[in-house]
């Protein structure tokens, strides 16, 4: 059986708002950063949800460990969810997921810019040998 958990923590990092939608299904678990600007209202982040969702991209996944599901105790359960409320750090599988994603988005940086710079030059040395050969077109 497959179990889907998902969350959507709001922090504060100076200087703004974000968002860490994390989603773990089949094994996989990713993370997407939202950045909002001033401290987002309920609805807005709903808003924002319903009408972004398919732009979200998320980070590519990592295996993690299936969660066994198992029934727990509605007190426990809550006291969990309290914790969770409270806590204001991001989870260590968040920062792999995150830094995992800033990485490749290095990578292809990168190779874009590489690849601009070497048409820069062709069109350079295409430049220079046309003004070579302009110059003794007369002789």
């Amino acid at each position: 059986m497959y179990i889907t958990v998902s969350s959507l923590s709001i922090l504060f990092e100076d200087p703004f708002w974000i968002g860490l939608y994390e989603r773990e299904s089949n094994g996989h678990y990713e993370v997407c950063k939202i950045t909002f600007g001033a401290e987002p209202k309920d609805y807005e982040v709903y808003d924002f949800m319903l009408k972004n969702w398919n732009r979200l991209r998320f980070s590519p996944s990592i295996e993690v460990a299936m969660i066994a599901e198992k029934s727990m105790n509605p007190k426990r359960v809550q006291r969990l969810v309290n914790k969770q409320i409270k806590n204001v750090g991001i989870g260590t599988k968040a920062q792999q997921a995150l830094k995992l994603q800033q990485e490749q988005g290095k990578l292809e940086r990168k190779s874009r810019s590489r690849e601009q710079r070497e048409e820069e030059k062709q069109l350079q040395f295409e430049m220079r040998q046309k003004k070579r050969k302009e110059k003794h077109r007369g002789h």
